[in-house]
């Protein structure tokens, strides 16, 4: 129960080589280009080696993901074992992520730092076909990471058999919660040994999550590398004050003019998103959109040419955001703010990773000045207020509204005119439509009495002359002749 948590010790090993790995772990570390472990690697690693259970709290990008990968690849290893039998490789790892992203991420970093152990990974997630992932399940793998959706597909179809996991990593917890994957989480952990050990990582300590530690953790040791809720402090904050039209001109001028070549920008919506993308392409800007409507291919191509730099803006949701892991990462735009101040630590956790610089731009309207005064209390900390000049923008809404201005004085006649071309052109009375027979087609139609009906017949001429056509007295167009 954290009730009873134990504190991390006050001293951590310096190296990698002091937290006592394994030789091919630290070969695959070494392959990596990593020489140092990171606060939360020296505090986490040793209790996972000694099968303690943790409650850790770090800022994204702090080498999270090694600090639990490492341990359970050296816990696993002295059981792996090279047979081609899947009876010989059962599931005894299992990390679930709340999204896509995050989760191939995970599953990429096991790949990277167990390639010289013979322990089988592989990845299961929602929104693509889900027959390779049944035929590497039923090869057999020691560590799967999963999405709960998707894992809760493949153990109704009975093509997983969790019933031999003896570690279980929830990662980004506080996501998942928020996400209302509560009751999914309750069914995997009903189909997992109760004797295992538990490893809860979050970004964020809500009260939530406070909650699922005490149900699902026996005595962890409590790791936390930074206060709660707080952002790297290698990242500036700035605030922009504009109305919300003149949000994505000012977005397209931060780019243009600082030459600015990647550009992670957050919205609230994808409906949002898909709208702010197609029109940083009007602008002259490459920018595509990643989000949780788009299918997995597209989100793997729209992080890829982000990646790559064939793509300068990257318009992501708070929810795809999650996995997306670019080193130096520059800069990171809130277009909107989120209604959540924990999701502003998220976000901008996406640059100033592992010690780097990072820039956080906000671009807030009057309707978001709330939303940045409760991120400025969760950060304990002032976030600098700027206007953003957009010269040129103005010019041109004035010169439209000088053009606006002199177009009625070309199109209108004046009153003057109006009367004088009245006074010499009155208007020419209305044509007589009377037939030859004195009816008159001005007047509505009522209908004759049989008195009228026969007075008029009386009236009619006894004889038509011969080849006068029938219809003319009708039209009106022709007498008698």
């Amino acid at each position: 129960m954290t009730a009873n948590t134990d504190a991390a010790p006050s001293t951590f090993p310096a190296s990698f080589a002091d937290l006592g790995l394994l030789p091919e772990l630290l070969r695959a570390i070494s392959e990596q280009g990593y020489t140092e472990p990171t606060p939360i690697q020296r505090q986490a690693i040793p209790p996972v080696l000694s099968g303690r259970d943790i409650m850790g709290s770090a800022q994204t990008g702090t080498g999270k993901t090694a600090s639990f990968a490492l341990p359970i690849l050296q816990r696993l290893a002295p059981g792996a074992s090279a047979s081609p039998s899947p009876a010989r490789h059962p599931v005894r790892a299992l990390v679930l992520t709340p999204t896509r992203e995050l989760a191939v991420q995970v599953e990429a970093s096991f790949q990277a730092y167990g390639r010289h152990v013979p322990l089988r990974t592989t990845v299961v997630y929602g929104g693509v076909d889900m027959d390779p992932q049944i035929k590497a399940l039923h090869a057999g793998v020691e560590i799967v990471v999963a999405t709960p959706g998707r894992l809760l597909d493949h153990v109704r179809n009975k093509t997983v058999n969790l019933g031999r996991v003896e570690v279980l990593v929830l990662d980004e917890a506080d996501r998942m919660l928020d996400m209302g994957f509560l009751p999914d989480i309750k069914r995997i952990l009903a189909q997992i040994p109760k004797q295992r050990q538990n490893l809860l990582f979050s970004a964020t300590f809500s009260d939530d999550i406070r909650g699922l530690a005490d149900e699902l953790l026996n005595r962890p040791v409590l790791i936390a590398v930074a206060p709660r809720n707080t952002a790297a402090e290698t990242v500036t904050h700035q605030a922009y004050l504009m109305s919300g039209e003149d949000k994505r001109r000012a977005l397209a001028h931060l780019v243009q003019t600082r030459d600015l070549r990647q550009v992670l920008v957050f919205t609230r919506t994808r409906l949002g998103a898909n709208r702010l993308a197609r029109a940083l392409e009007r602008d002259g800007i490459d920018a595509t959109a990643i989000h949780s409507n788009r299918t997995q291919a597209e989100r793997e191509k729209a992080l890829a040419d982000f990646k790559s730099g064939s793509v300068r803006v990257l318009v992501a949701t708070d929810v795809a955001s999650r996995g997306i892991d670019i080193e130096e990462l520059p800069i990171v735009v809130n277009y909107e703010l989120p209604h959540s101040p924990e999701d502003y630590v998220h976000r901008i956790g996406r640059t100033g990773r592992a010690g780097s610089s990072g820039e956080a731009i906000s671009l807030v309207e009057p309707d978001e000045h709330k939303l940045l005064a409760d991120i400025e209390r969760l950060l304990k900390r002032s976030i600098p207020r700027e206007t953003l000049a957009l010269a040129e923008s103005r010019e041109r809404r004035e010169g439209t509204r000088r053009e606006g201005a002199r177009r009625p004085e070309t199109n209108r006649i004046s009153e003057p005119r109006r009367a004088e071309r009245g006074a010499s052109t009155p208007r020419a009375p209305k044509p007589s439509v009377i037939a030859a027979d004195g009816f008159d087609f001005t007047k509505p139609y009522e209908p004759a009495s049989a008195g009228t009906s026969s007075e008029q017949s009386s009236k009619q001429p006894p004889h038509r002359t011969r080849g006068t056509p029938q219809t003319a007295v009708l039209l009106g167009g022709h007498g008698t002749k």
